[in-house]
Protein backbone atom coordinates (compact mmCIF):
# COMPACT_ATOMS: atom_id res chain seq x y z
CA UNK A 1 0.00 0.00 0.00
CA UNK A 2 1.42 3.42 -0.72
CA UNK A 3 0.61 7.31 -0.30
CA UNK A 4 -3.05 7.56 -2.58
CA UNK A 5 -1.46 9.56 -6.03
CA UNK A 6 -2.57 12.87 -5.02
CA UNK A 7 1.05 14.34 -6.10
CA UNK A 8 -0.52 14.41 -9.84
CA UNK A 9 -2.16 17.36 -9.94
CA UNK A 10 -5.27 19.20 -11.93
CA UNK A 11 -6.77 22.24 -10.73
CA UNK A 12 -9.68 21.83 -13.62
CA UNK A 13 -12.80 23.51 -13.68
CA UNK A 14 -15.23 23.74 -16.28
CA UNK A 15 -14.59 26.14 -19.28
CA UNK A 16 -14.83 30.31 -18.53
CA UNK A 17 -13.97 31.85 -21.92
CA UNK A 18 -12.44 32.15 -24.93
CA UNK A 19 -8.56 33.26 -25.03
CA UNK A 20 -8.85 36.99 -26.23
CA UNK A 21 -5.93 36.28 -28.12
CA UNK A 22 -6.42 33.23 -30.15
CA UNK A 23 -10.27 32.74 -29.85
CA UNK A 24 -9.04 29.09 -27.79
CA UNK A 25 -11.32 27.89 -25.47
CA UNK A 26 -10.33 28.31 -22.57
CA UNK A 27 -10.85 26.87 -18.89
CA UNK A 28 -10.69 28.48 -14.96
CA UNK A 29 -7.25 26.69 -13.70
CA UNK A 30 -7.12 28.16 -10.31
CA UNK A 31 -9.08 30.12 -8.43
CA UNK A 32 -10.69 31.50 -4.94
CA UNK A 33 -13.71 32.83 -4.10
CA UNK A 34 -12.81 35.93 -2.02
CA UNK A 35 -9.88 37.90 -0.62
CA UNK A 36 -7.98 36.09 1.95
CA UNK A 37 -8.45 37.51 5.28
CA UNK A 38 -5.33 39.75 6.19
CA UNK A 39 -5.13 40.79 2.97
CA UNK A 40 -6.81 43.72 0.87
CA UNK A 41 -7.52 44.94 -2.41
CA UNK A 42 -5.73 48.05 -2.91
CA UNK A 43 -5.27 48.92 -6.52
CA UNK A 44 -4.81 48.15 -10.33
CA UNK A 45 -1.62 47.33 -11.48
CA UNK A 46 -0.45 49.21 -15.18
CA UNK A 47 -0.61 47.69 -17.67
CA UNK A 48 2.95 48.03 -18.96
CA UNK A 49 4.40 46.90 -15.81
CA UNK A 50 6.46 43.14 -16.13
CA UNK A 51 5.06 40.40 -14.09
CA UNK A 52 7.00 37.09 -14.26
CA UNK A 53 4.93 33.97 -13.90
CA UNK A 54 6.28 30.04 -13.38
CA UNK A 55 4.28 26.99 -15.20
CA UNK A 56 4.70 24.15 -13.59
CA UNK A 57 4.39 21.39 -16.39
CA UNK A 58 2.84 17.61 -15.27
CA UNK A 59 5.18 15.22 -14.50
CA UNK A 60 5.58 12.47 -17.31
CA UNK A 61 5.69 9.97 -14.54
CA UNK A 62 5.81 11.35 -10.82
CA UNK A 63 4.00 8.02 -9.62
CA UNK A 64 7.08 6.19 -10.30
CA UNK A 65 9.57 8.49 -8.81
CA UNK A 66 7.04 8.34 -5.63
CA UNK A 67 7.06 4.43 -5.33
CA UNK A 68 10.83 3.86 -6.25
CA UNK A 69 11.48 6.66 -3.46
CA UNK A 70 9.48 4.68 -0.89
CA UNK A 71 11.52 1.81 -2.02
CA UNK A 72 14.95 3.21 -1.48
CA UNK A 73 13.88 4.80 1.56
CA UNK A 74 12.45 1.32 3.38
CA UNK A 75 14.87 -0.72 5.35
CA UNK A 76 12.17 -3.62 4.41
CA UNK A 77 13.25 -3.17 0.44
CA UNK A 78 15.55 -5.05 -1.57
CA UNK A 79 16.30 -1.48 -2.75
CA UNK A 80 17.27 0.31 0.53
CA UNK A 81 19.88 2.77 -0.12
CA UNK A 82 19.82 2.58 -3.53
CA UNK A 83 19.67 6.23 -4.41
CA UNK A 84 18.67 7.55 -7.55
CA UNK A 85 21.26 10.31 -9.12
CA UNK A 86 19.77 13.56 -10.19
CA UNK A 87 20.02 12.85 -13.81
CA UNK A 88 17.59 9.58 -13.06
CA UNK A 89 14.94 11.80 -11.11
CA UNK A 90 14.56 13.79 -13.82
CA UNK A 91 13.49 11.01 -15.96
CA UNK A 92 10.46 10.52 -14.06
CA UNK A 93 9.93 14.63 -13.69
CA UNK A 94 10.73 16.16 -17.07
CA UNK A 95 6.54 16.68 -18.80
CA UNK A 96 6.62 14.79 -21.92
CA UNK A 97 7.43 15.76 -25.17
CA UNK A 98 3.39 16.29 -25.78
CA UNK A 99 2.89 18.85 -23.00
CA UNK A 100 6.08 20.58 -23.25
CA UNK A 101 5.35 21.07 -27.43
CA UNK A 102 1.46 21.83 -26.45
CA UNK A 103 2.89 24.57 -23.47
CA UNK A 104 5.42 25.99 -25.75
CA UNK A 105 3.32 26.27 -28.57
CA UNK A 106 0.70 28.05 -26.64
CA UNK A 107 2.95 30.25 -25.37
CA UNK A 108 4.65 30.84 -28.74
CA UNK A 109 1.41 31.64 -30.27
CA UNK A 110 1.50 34.71 -27.95
CA UNK A 111 4.98 36.04 -29.42
CA UNK A 112 6.07 34.67 -25.91
CA UNK A 113 9.65 32.48 -25.38
CA UNK A 114 9.61 30.58 -21.92
CA UNK A 115 12.78 29.63 -19.91
CA UNK A 116 13.13 26.68 -18.26
CA UNK A 117 14.07 27.15 -14.56
CA UNK A 118 14.32 23.46 -12.98
CA UNK A 119 16.78 20.65 -13.60
CA UNK A 120 13.80 18.81 -15.29
CA UNK A 121 12.53 21.22 -17.65
CA UNK A 122 8.95 20.61 -15.37
CA UNK A 123 8.93 24.84 -14.76
CA UNK A 124 8.89 27.10 -17.18
CA UNK A 125 9.29 31.08 -16.81
CA UNK A 126 8.19 33.72 -18.47
CA UNK A 127 8.08 37.27 -18.06
CA UNK A 128 5.71 39.82 -20.36
CA UNK A 129 3.88 43.46 -19.72
CA UNK A 130 0.62 43.02 -17.23
CA UNK A 131 -1.62 43.31 -20.34
CA UNK A 132 -0.01 40.54 -21.68
CA UNK A 133 -0.74 37.85 -18.77
CA UNK A 134 -4.20 39.19 -18.54
CA UNK A 135 -5.21 38.16 -22.14
CA UNK A 136 -2.82 35.16 -21.74
CA UNK A 137 -4.54 33.80 -18.69
CA UNK A 138 -8.06 35.10 -19.52
CA UNK A 139 -7.61 37.39 -16.13
CA UNK A 140 -7.21 40.63 -14.80
CA UNK A 141 -4.05 41.47 -11.98
CA UNK A 142 -4.40 43.58 -9.45
CA UNK A 143 -2.19 45.03 -6.33
CA UNK A 144 -2.99 43.28 -3.08
CA UNK A 145 -1.58 44.27 0.60
CA UNK A 146 -0.96 42.05 2.91
CA UNK A 147 -2.15 44.58 6.24
CA UNK A 148 0.27 43.48 8.55
CA UNK A 149 3.48 43.80 6.97
CA UNK A 150 2.46 46.01 4.27
CA UNK A 151 3.53 44.47 2.00
CA UNK A 152 2.30 44.61 -1.41
CA UNK A 153 1.76 42.10 -4.08
CA UNK A 154 0.27 40.88 -7.82
CA UNK A 155 -2.46 38.99 -7.10
CA UNK A 156 -5.76 37.55 -9.08
CA UNK A 157 -8.50 35.61 -7.86
CA UNK A 158 -8.86 33.23 -10.94
CA UNK A 159 -6.74 32.66 -14.04
CA UNK A 160 -7.60 30.82 -16.57
CA UNK A 161 -5.47 28.08 -19.35
CA UNK A 162 -6.60 26.49 -22.70
CA UNK A 163 -9.08 23.70 -22.15
CA UNK A 164 -6.85 21.37 -24.10
CA UNK A 165 -3.57 22.13 -21.85
CA UNK A 166 -5.51 21.37 -18.81
CA UNK A 167 -3.81 18.03 -17.71
CA UNK A 168 -0.41 19.49 -19.07
CA UNK A 169 -0.12 22.22 -16.53
CA UNK A 170 -0.17 21.63 -12.73
CA UNK A 171 -0.63 25.04 -11.92
CA UNK A 172 1.26 28.93 -12.83
CA UNK A 173 2.52 31.57 -10.19
CA UNK A 174 2.24 33.52 -8.65
CA UNK A 175 -1.81 34.36 -9.83
CA UNK A 176 -3.78 33.33 -6.62
CA UNK A 177 -1.46 32.29 -4.09
CA UNK A 178 -1.40 35.04 -1.08
CA UNK A 179 0.71 33.67 1.16
CA UNK A 180 1.94 35.54 3.81
CA UNK A 181 5.55 37.04 4.18
CA UNK A 182 7.76 34.66 5.96
CA UNK A 183 8.45 35.67 9.59
CA UNK A 184 11.30 35.16 11.68
CA UNK A 185 10.12 32.10 13.60
CA UNK A 186 9.23 31.91 17.29
CA UNK A 187 12.89 32.32 18.70
CA UNK A 188 12.25 33.79 21.89
CA UNK A 189 15.48 35.35 23.02
CA UNK A 190 16.30 36.36 26.65
CA UNK A 191 19.22 38.69 27.29
CA UNK A 192 21.83 36.04 29.20
CA UNK A 193 25.37 37.40 29.46
CA UNK A 194 27.47 39.31 27.48
CA UNK A 195 30.64 38.65 25.70
CA UNK A 196 32.98 40.26 28.31
CA UNK A 197 31.23 38.57 31.38
CA UNK A 198 33.40 35.73 32.78
CA UNK A 199 32.50 32.07 30.75
CA UNK A 200 32.37 29.11 33.08
CA UNK A 201 33.08 27.01 29.81
CA UNK A 202 30.79 24.03 28.91
CA UNK A 203 29.03 22.06 31.41
CA UNK A 204 30.95 18.99 32.43
CA UNK A 205 29.29 15.39 31.48
CA UNK A 206 29.66 12.84 34.14
CA UNK A 207 28.60 9.28 33.40
CA UNK A 208 26.29 9.95 31.46
CA UNK A 209 24.20 12.29 33.99
CA UNK A 210 22.24 15.39 32.56
CA UNK A 211 23.43 17.97 35.04
CA UNK A 212 21.21 19.97 37.09
CA UNK A 213 21.56 23.51 35.10
CA UNK A 214 20.30 21.90 32.05
CA UNK A 215 17.13 22.49 32.97
CA UNK A 216 17.58 26.61 32.57
CA UNK A 217 20.37 26.79 30.31
CA UNK A 218 20.77 24.16 27.51
CA UNK A 219 24.40 24.14 25.22
CA UNK A 220 26.19 21.57 23.89
CA UNK A 221 27.35 19.44 26.45
CA UNK A 222 23.44 19.18 27.77
CA UNK A 223 22.85 17.81 24.20
CA UNK A 224 25.20 15.49 24.68
CA UNK A 225 24.22 14.19 27.85
CA UNK A 226 20.36 13.98 27.34
CA UNK A 227 20.67 12.34 23.29
CA UNK A 228 24.29 11.07 23.39
CA UNK A 229 25.73 12.93 21.07
CA UNK A 230 29.08 11.93 20.08
CA UNK A 231 31.84 14.28 21.81
CA UNK A 232 34.20 12.99 18.92
CA UNK A 233 35.18 14.62 15.53
CA UNK A 234 33.41 13.41 12.39
CA UNK A 235 35.50 12.13 9.76
CA UNK A 236 35.51 14.92 7.51
CA UNK A 237 33.92 12.89 4.11
CA UNK A 238 33.16 15.05 1.46
CA UNK A 239 30.54 12.80 0.89
CA UNK A 240 28.83 14.40 3.98
CA UNK A 241 27.73 17.94 3.93
CA UNK A 242 24.99 19.21 6.33
CA UNK A 243 22.67 22.25 4.60
CA UNK A 244 21.52 25.40 6.63
CA UNK A 245 18.34 26.85 4.75
CA UNK A 246 18.64 30.60 5.36
CA UNK A 247 15.85 32.99 4.27
CA UNK A 248 14.76 36.27 4.70
CA UNK A 249 18.02 38.22 5.44
CA UNK A 250 18.95 36.07 8.15
CA UNK A 251 23.18 36.29 7.93
CA UNK A 252 24.60 33.92 9.74
CA UNK A 253 27.62 35.54 11.41
CA UNK A 254 31.51 34.11 11.57
CA UNK A 255 31.99 36.40 14.74
CA UNK A 256 29.43 35.03 17.02
CA UNK A 257 29.63 31.29 15.78
CA UNK A 258 33.38 31.75 16.93
CA UNK A 259 32.37 33.61 20.69
CA UNK A 260 29.54 30.49 20.57
CA UNK A 261 32.42 27.69 19.81
CA UNK A 262 35.50 29.44 22.15
CA UNK A 263 33.23 29.26 24.94
CA UNK A 264 30.96 26.29 24.57
CA UNK A 265 32.14 24.08 22.46
CA UNK A 266 35.82 24.95 22.19
CA UNK A 267 36.84 21.76 21.13
CA UNK A 268 35.33 23.22 18.10
CA UNK A 269 37.07 26.16 18.18
CA UNK A 270 37.85 27.46 14.42
CA UNK A 271 35.43 25.79 12.71
CA UNK A 272 33.11 26.92 9.89
CA UNK A 273 30.97 26.54 7.44
CA UNK A 274 30.91 27.55 3.75
CA UNK A 275 28.10 29.42 2.05
CA UNK A 276 25.73 28.95 -1.35
CA UNK A 277 23.67 32.08 -2.74
CA UNK A 278 20.69 31.49 -4.33
CA UNK A 279 17.94 33.91 -6.02
CA UNK A 280 20.20 36.88 -4.66
CA UNK A 281 21.24 35.45 -0.94
CA UNK A 282 24.58 36.85 0.63
CA UNK A 283 25.54 36.82 4.31
CA UNK A 284 26.59 40.28 5.29
CA UNK A 285 28.72 40.42 8.30
CA UNK A 286 28.14 43.10 10.24
CA UNK A 287 28.18 41.83 13.40
CA UNK A 288 24.47 44.00 14.37
CA UNK A 289 23.24 42.59 11.18
CA UNK A 290 23.78 39.01 12.50
CA UNK A 291 20.25 37.00 12.47
CA UNK A 292 19.28 35.82 15.35
CA UNK A 293 17.65 32.72 13.49
CA UNK A 294 20.77 31.90 11.17
CA UNK A 295 23.18 32.49 14.71
CA UNK A 296 20.77 29.76 16.09
CA UNK A 297 20.90 27.51 12.82
CA UNK A 298 25.01 27.70 12.37
CA UNK A 299 26.13 27.00 15.57
CA UNK A 300 24.17 24.19 16.35
CA UNK A 301 25.09 22.24 13.14
CA UNK A 302 28.62 23.23 13.74
CA UNK A 303 28.76 23.20 17.31
CA UNK A 304 26.79 19.63 17.45
CA UNK A 305 28.28 17.88 14.00
CA UNK A 306 31.84 18.72 14.71
CA UNK A 307 33.76 17.56 11.33
CA UNK A 308 30.82 17.50 9.00
CA UNK A 309 31.08 20.15 6.46
CA UNK A 310 28.41 22.88 7.09
CA UNK A 311 26.95 25.24 4.30
CA UNK A 312 24.63 27.91 4.93
CA UNK A 313 22.21 28.19 1.65
CA UNK A 314 21.25 31.65 1.65
CA UNK A 315 18.21 32.37 -0.24
CA UNK A 316 17.25 35.95 -1.20
CA UNK A 317 14.28 37.66 -2.22
CA UNK A 318 14.59 37.64 -6.00
CA UNK A 319 12.79 33.94 -5.86
CA UNK A 320 9.79 33.79 -8.23
CA UNK A 321 8.83 30.76 -6.95
CA UNK A 322 5.93 32.26 -4.84
CA UNK A 323 7.03 30.53 -1.84
CA UNK A 324 10.15 32.74 -0.91
CA UNK A 325 12.28 30.35 -2.43
CA UNK A 326 11.44 27.21 -0.99
CA UNK A 327 11.03 25.30 -4.64
CA UNK A 328 13.89 27.59 -5.82
CA UNK A 329 16.16 25.95 -3.01
CA UNK A 330 15.35 21.94 -3.89
CA UNK A 331 16.18 22.78 -7.35
CA UNK A 332 19.26 24.35 -6.90
CA UNK A 333 20.30 21.08 -4.83
CA UNK A 334 19.52 19.01 -7.51
CA UNK A 335 21.38 21.19 -9.86
CA UNK A 336 24.53 20.75 -7.83
CA UNK A 337 26.65 18.01 -8.32
CA UNK A 338 26.88 14.85 -6.24
CA UNK A 339 30.34 16.33 -4.14
CA UNK A 340 28.67 19.71 -3.16
CA UNK A 341 25.32 18.51 -2.33
CA UNK A 342 24.26 18.31 1.06
CA UNK A 343 23.03 14.81 2.80
CA UNK A 344 20.78 16.30 5.22
CA UNK A 345 18.79 20.24 5.18
CA UNK A 346 17.38 21.54 7.81
CA UNK A 347 14.69 24.58 7.59
CA UNK A 348 13.10 26.58 10.61
CA UNK A 349 11.20 28.41 8.61
CA UNK A 350 6.98 27.64 6.75
CA UNK A 351 3.45 28.25 6.64
CA UNK A 352 -0.05 27.45 8.05
CA UNK A 353 -1.21 25.18 5.44
CA UNK A 354 -3.76 27.03 4.58
CA UNK A 355 -2.16 29.80 3.40
CA UNK A 356 -1.04 27.80 0.67
CA UNK A 357 -3.19 26.26 -2.27
CA UNK A 358 -3.47 22.62 -2.92
CA UNK A 359 -1.22 23.47 -6.00
CA UNK A 360 1.45 24.95 -5.05
CA UNK A 361 2.04 22.78 -1.42
CA UNK A 362 1.82 19.76 -3.45
CA UNK A 363 4.26 21.32 -5.70
CA UNK A 364 6.56 22.02 -2.80
CA UNK A 365 6.53 18.26 -1.67
CA UNK A 366 7.09 16.96 -5.19
CA UNK A 367 10.30 19.19 -4.77
CA UNK A 368 11.26 17.47 -1.43
CA UNK A 369 10.47 13.88 -2.86
CA UNK A 370 13.02 14.13 -5.74
CA UNK A 371 15.54 15.28 -2.48
CA UNK A 372 14.70 12.37 -0.58
CA UNK A 373 14.93 10.21 -3.60
CA UNK A 374 18.58 11.46 -4.43
CA UNK A 375 19.86 10.45 -0.97
CA UNK A 376 18.96 13.83 0.93
CA UNK A 377 17.15 14.22 4.40
CA UNK A 378 14.76 17.05 4.44
CA UNK A 379 14.12 18.78 7.78
CA UNK A 380 11.83 21.00 9.05
CA UNK A 381 10.65 22.72 12.24
CA UNK A 382 7.06 21.74 12.99
CA UNK A 383 5.98 24.94 14.09
CA UNK A 384 5.89 27.48 17.36
CA UNK A 385 1.73 27.82 17.56
CA UNK A 386 0.57 24.50 18.95
CA UNK A 387 -2.17 23.14 17.42
CA UNK A 388 -2.52 27.01 16.16
CA UNK A 389 -0.14 27.06 13.39
CA UNK A 390 3.35 28.57 12.69
CA UNK A 391 3.07 30.78 15.13
CA UNK A 392 0.10 31.52 17.80
CA UNK A 393 -3.07 32.79 16.28
CA UNK A 394 -6.82 32.80 16.63
CA UNK A 395 -8.49 30.06 14.80
CA UNK A 396 -11.46 27.94 15.28
CA UNK A 397 -9.83 24.76 13.84
CA UNK A 398 -6.90 23.49 14.03
CA UNK A 399 -4.03 25.00 11.72
CA UNK A 400 -1.57 22.51 10.51
CA UNK A 401 1.76 23.79 9.30
CA UNK A 402 3.39 23.30 5.94
CA UNK A 403 5.46 21.91 4.60
CA UNK A 404 5.58 19.35 7.45
CA UNK A 405 2.41 17.84 6.06
CA UNK A 406 4.42 16.82 3.16
CA UNK A 407 5.29 12.76 3.70
CA UNK A 408 8.53 13.13 2.38
CA UNK A 409 9.64 15.68 4.81
CA UNK A 410 11.08 15.04 9.02
CA UNK A 411 8.86 17.12 10.91
CA UNK A 412 10.36 18.10 13.68
CA UNK A 413 9.17 19.29 17.40
CA UNK A 414 9.45 20.27 20.48
CA UNK A 415 10.51 18.65 23.91
CA UNK A 416 11.86 20.16 27.28
CA UNK A 417 13.19 19.73 30.52
CA UNK A 418 15.37 17.26 32.44
CA UNK A 419 14.66 13.74 31.05
CA UNK A 420 12.28 12.36 31.11
CA UNK A 421 11.60 15.27 28.83
CA UNK A 422 7.79 16.42 28.73
CA UNK A 423 6.12 18.15 25.60
CA UNK A 424 7.30 22.16 25.02
CA UNK A 425 3.80 23.69 24.62
CA UNK A 426 4.63 25.52 21.69
CA UNK A 427 5.46 22.89 19.58
CA UNK A 428 3.60 22.31 16.36
CA UNK A 429 1.61 19.40 15.50
CA UNK A 430 -1.85 17.89 14.11
CA UNK A 431 -2.95 16.55 11.15
CA UNK A 432 -2.24 17.57 7.57
CA UNK A 433 -5.73 18.47 5.60
CA UNK A 434 -3.74 18.31 2.44
CA UNK A 435 -1.67 15.07 2.47
CA UNK A 436 -3.15 11.76 3.32
CA UNK A 437 -1.58 9.33 5.94
CA UNK A 438 1.41 7.58 4.34
CA UNK A 439 1.41 4.15 4.80
CA UNK A 440 4.74 4.22 7.55
CA UNK A 441 2.73 6.60 9.86
CA UNK A 442 -0.49 4.98 9.04
CA UNK A 443 -0.69 2.28 12.49
CA UNK A 444 0.85 5.37 14.83
CA UNK A 445 -1.58 7.96 13.65
CA UNK A 446 -4.78 5.31 13.74
CA UNK A 447 -3.81 4.45 17.27
CA UNK A 448 -3.51 8.10 18.52
CA UNK A 449 -6.69 9.00 16.88
CA UNK A 450 -8.41 5.92 18.89
CA UNK A 451 -7.25 6.61 22.12
CA UNK A 452 -8.82 10.16 22.05
CA UNK A 453 -11.94 8.99 20.31
CA UNK A 454 -14.27 11.89 19.75
CA UNK A 455 -12.21 14.89 21.26
CA UNK A 456 -11.73 17.81 19.41
CA UNK A 457 -13.88 16.14 16.46
CA UNK A 458 -14.67 18.33 13.42
CA UNK A 459 -11.45 20.52 14.03
CA UNK A 460 -8.72 18.36 12.59
CA UNK A 461 -8.42 15.78 9.39
CA UNK A 462 -8.79 12.19 11.31
CA UNK A 463 -7.00 11.04 7.76
CA UNK A 464 -4.48 13.22 7.32
CA UNK A 465 -0.59 13.00 7.65
CA UNK A 466 0.83 13.60 11.65
CA UNK A 467 3.04 16.46 12.42
CA UNK A 468 5.38 15.88 13.93
CA UNK A 469 7.39 12.91 13.60
CA UNK A 470 10.21 13.48 16.42
CA UNK A 471 10.91 15.95 19.05
CA UNK A 472 14.55 17.90 20.60
CA UNK A 473 14.86 20.61 22.67
CA UNK A 474 12.81 23.50 22.56
CA UNK A 475 13.30 25.87 25.06
CA UNK A 476 16.50 27.78 27.27
CA UNK A 477 18.45 26.96 24.15
CA UNK A 478 21.58 29.35 24.77
CA UNK A 479 23.20 31.06 21.71
CA UNK A 480 25.55 33.77 20.87
CA UNK A 481 23.83 36.37 19.03
CA UNK A 482 25.36 40.14 18.06
CA UNK A 483 27.95 40.12 20.61
CA UNK A 484 26.35 38.40 23.45
CA UNK A 485 25.06 35.29 24.79
CA UNK A 486 20.63 35.18 24.40
CA UNK A 487 18.48 32.11 25.77
CA UNK A 488 16.00 31.57 23.02
CA UNK A 489 13.08 28.96 22.17
CA UNK A 490 11.14 27.55 19.40
CA UNK A 491 11.06 24.31 17.05
CA UNK A 492 13.54 25.90 14.64
CA UNK A 493 15.83 24.91 17.95
CA UNK A 494 15.16 21.44 17.32
CA UNK A 495 15.39 21.27 13.70
CA UNK A 496 18.92 21.71 13.79
CA UNK A 497 19.86 19.57 16.47
CA UNK A 498 18.15 16.87 14.86
CA UNK A 499 19.84 17.70 11.54
CA UNK A 500 23.30 17.28 13.27
CA UNK A 501 22.37 13.73 14.85
CA UNK A 502 21.30 12.49 11.22
CA UNK A 503 24.60 13.77 9.76
CA UNK A 504 26.89 11.98 12.41
CA UNK A 505 24.59 9.24 11.59
CA UNK A 506 25.86 9.44 7.83
CA UNK A 507 29.47 10.13 8.79
CA UNK A 508 29.70 6.49 10.25
CA UNK A 509 27.61 4.92 7.83
CA UNK A 510 30.16 6.21 5.07
CA UNK A 511 33.52 5.36 7.28
CA UNK A 512 31.84 1.62 6.78
CA UNK A 513 30.99 2.22 3.11
CA UNK A 514 27.19 2.10 3.49
CA UNK A 515 25.07 4.63 1.54
CA UNK A 516 23.41 7.91 4.12
CA UNK A 517 20.28 7.45 5.35
CA UNK A 518 18.51 10.01 2.81
CA UNK A 519 14.68 10.48 3.32
CA UNK A 520 14.16 9.04 7.08
CA UNK A 521 10.50 8.87 7.95
CA UNK A 522 10.30 4.79 6.55
CA UNK A 523 13.26 4.20 8.71
CA UNK A 524 12.04 6.19 11.64
CA UNK A 525 8.78 4.40 12.38
CA UNK A 526 10.25 1.06 11.35
CA UNK A 527 10.87 -1.79 14.48
CA UNK A 528 14.30 -1.30 13.59
CA UNK A 529 14.19 2.29 14.70
CA UNK A 530 11.53 2.72 17.13
CA UNK A 531 13.98 1.49 20.32
CA UNK A 532 16.52 4.91 18.93
CA UNK A 533 13.54 7.07 20.56
CA UNK A 534 12.54 7.74 24.27
CA UNK A 535 8.35 8.38 24.50
CA UNK A 536 7.08 11.64 25.65
CA UNK A 537 4.41 11.10 27.32
CA UNK A 538 3.07 14.37 29.35
CA UNK A 539 2.10 17.87 28.19
CA UNK A 540 -0.01 19.29 25.37
CA UNK A 541 0.44 22.10 22.44
CA UNK A 542 -2.37 24.64 23.44
CA UNK A 543 -3.88 26.75 20.58
CA UNK A 544 -6.93 27.99 19.11
CA UNK A 545 -8.73 28.19 22.41
CA UNK A 546 -7.91 23.94 23.81
CA UNK A 547 -5.47 23.01 25.79
CA UNK A 548 -4.35 21.58 22.37
CA UNK A 549 -3.51 17.52 21.65
CA UNK A 550 -2.03 15.38 24.55
CA UNK A 551 1.49 13.85 24.49
CA UNK A 552 0.88 10.12 25.54
CA UNK A 553 2.52 6.51 24.81
CA UNK A 554 3.45 5.89 21.57
CA UNK A 555 3.17 8.34 18.59
CA UNK A 556 1.42 11.75 19.10
CA UNK A 557 1.00 14.96 17.40
CA UNK A 558 3.11 17.11 20.19
CA UNK A 559 6.17 15.06 19.94
CA UNK A 560 5.64 12.48 17.59
CA UNK A 561 7.73 9.39 17.91
CA UNK A 562 9.71 10.96 20.87
CA UNK A 563 13.23 12.27 21.29
CA UNK A 564 16.04 10.26 19.39
CA UNK A 565 19.26 8.64 21.40
CA UNK A 566 22.42 8.74 19.19
CA UNK A 567 23.88 5.72 20.43
CA UNK A 568 20.59 3.41 19.76
CA UNK A 569 20.27 5.17 16.44
CA UNK A 570 23.57 3.91 15.35
CA UNK A 571 22.87 0.24 16.84
CA UNK A 572 19.30 0.57 14.87
CA UNK A 573 21.27 1.00 11.07
CA UNK A 574 23.70 -1.92 12.24
CA UNK A 575 26.49 0.16 13.35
Amino acid sequence: MRIPSFISLSVAVAVASANPLSGTAMAVHGSIKAVPKGFAQTGSVSTTQQITLRIALAHSDIAGLEKITYDVSDPASAQYGQHLTAEQVAEYVKPTDATLSAATAWLSGQGITAQSVSPAGDMLQITVPMSTANALLATQFSEFTHIASGTKMVRTLAYSVPAALQNSIQYIHPTIAFVPPLGVPRVTAINHRRASDVQEGPVARAADAVPASCANIVNPSCLEAMYGFPTALANSSAQNILGVSGFIDQFANEADLQLFLNNLRPDHAGMTFSLKEIDGGENDQTVSNAGIEADLDIEYTVGLAGGVPVTFISVGDFSTDDVDGFIDIANAILAEPRATRPTVLTTSYGFNEEDLPLSLAVGMCNAYMQLGAVGISVLFASGDGGVGGVQPTECTTFVPTAPGGCPFVTSVGGSTGLPPQTAASLSGGGFSNFFPVPTYQLGATTAYIESIGNQYAGLYNRSGRGIPDVALQAENVEIAWTDGFFLVGGTSCASPIFASMIALVNDRLIAAGRPVLGFLNPFLYSPAARPAFTDVTSGTNPGCNTVGFSASTGWDPVTGLGTPDFNVLLKSVGL
